[in-house]
């Protein structure tokens, strides 16, 4: 039997009707994947759109299409996240090119952008994922200072939780290329976050929650 509050085991419950679950599977989930939208969306994307509201507007997707994802293993939850994400971008921005609108009238949940839309699964206000967390606004700020290449490497990695293989064939380069950019990357990272925090921004371990 899985854990209960595994993803698996809370993915189980949801299924099973359990909407406390599903609220668990948000919190464990959306700091990585505000991380991840972050860098998909684009500057002037998020000039107008809040990251948190990508992020209600994925989590809705997720909880409205569960019939569609199969877990397969630890982070599979996770990527699947990452690619509803990148069709909600893309509808955002198209949304907006081609009405000539704020992309916030397309999401569903409400916020302090959209106010008339449905109750969130994060009801706190303000509810910024970056705001309310320290930690993860300050590993922001040293991911965005790295080397675009460095950067990717670590997100899909460290973040996505995909494996050097699976970034080498995402990106066309070799494993060995791959593992050498993450080298790289997490010591300049880290010796970032040293200096700066003295280690309390520490970089996201998606092993430890997507059991």
């Amino acid at each position: 039997m899985p854990e209960p509050t595994s993803t698996f085991g809370l993915l189980e419950r949801f299924r099973g009707g359990d909407q406390e679950a599903f609220r668990l599977l948000y919190e464990k989930y959306r700091r990585r994947l505000a991380l991840l939208i972050f860098y998909k969306m684009s500057e002037g994307l998020r000039e107008r759109v809040e990251v948190d509201d990508i992020l209600q507007e994925v989590f809705w997707e997720a909880a409205n299409g569960m019939g569609r994802f199969s877990y397969q293993s630890p982070g599979s939850f996770l990527r699947w996240l990452s690619r509803i994400a990148d069709t909600v971008i893309i509808d955002a921005a198209r949304f907006e090119s081609r009405q000539k609108r704020d992309a916030r009238e397309m999401l569903r949940f409400r916020s302090p952008s959209n106010p008339g839309g449905a109750e969130a699964l994060d009801s706190r206000s303000p509810s910024r994922v970056f705001a309310q967390d320290e930690a993860v606004r300050r590993l922001l700020e040293k991911l965005s200072a790295l080397p675009e290449e460095y950067r990717q490497v670590i997100l899909l990695t460290k973040v996505q939780g995909l494996t050097t293989a699976e970034v080498a064939e995402e990106l066309g380069k070799s494993r060995e290329a791959v593992a050498l950019l993450l080298h790289r990357g997490l010591q300049r990272l880290r010796a970032d976050l040293s200096e700066d925090t003295r280690g309390k921004a520490r970089i996201p371990d998606p092993g430890r929650s997507q059991k």
